[in-house]
């Protein structure tokens, strides 16, 4: 039979005596249920310890009417061994995501964080040269990425060096418009 102290709730878990009495009350029946649902005797024993850490935490909102200390620690048991198990389970995702990838080195990830960022460099290039009118493109795609001369850009599009040399500044001035860009890709023979 359960003395008439512990029906109220449990004893003033903030004092060593008050705590000692409850853990030697209740341990066996805490240690019982995470048993009965964890393996390792090693986990089992800190289990145990993490849920009357966390009732000595959360002693002030047992409530005496709603039952016992016991099935409040059980309570208190069920949350602990959830949260063991969300933990366990973002740690094997983890471990998951990694599998089969080497460690890198600092060389190695230096190396990709400059790749990534040259190729954020072309991507907001594309983008800009993209939003360019057909015509504008056209000869910055002449002049620029086939290197030919303004005269030979003229020839191919089947118009004058002064058109050629109209849009080709008027590409170049968009695309600096719309932010910084090296200015050694642009420039062109004239």
């Amino acid at each position: 039979m359960r003395s008439p102290r512990h029906e109220t709730g449990p004893p003033d878990l903030t004092t060593h005596e008050g705590f000692g009495a409850f853990y030697e009350e209740h341990v066996d029946a805490v240690l019982g249920f995470v048993t009965r649902r964890v393996a390792d005797p090693h986990l089992a024993a800190d289990l145990t310890a993490d849920i009357f850490l966390a009732a000595m935490g959360s002693a002030g909102g047992y409530r005496g009417h709603r039952g016992a200390p016991v099935a409040w620690l059980f309570g208190i048991a069920r949350n602990v061994l959830a949260g063991h198990a969300r933990g366990k389970a973002r740690e094997s995702g983890a471990l998951a995501r990694l599998s089969g990838r080497r460690l890198l080195e600092d060389e190695d990830v230096a190396a990709l964080e400059e790749r990534i960022d040259a190729q954020r460099a072309f991507r907001e290039l594309a983008e800009r040269h993209a939003a360019l009118s057909e015509p504008l493109r056209a000869v910055l795609d002449l002049v620029v990425v086939d290197e030919l001369t303004p005269a030979e850009a003229a020839q191919a599009l089947g118009i004058t060096r002064a058109t050629v040399r109209v849009r080709l500044h008027r590409a170049r001035r968009a695309l600096r418009a719309s932010g910084p860009m090296s200015e050694s890709r642009l420039e062109v023979a004239r």
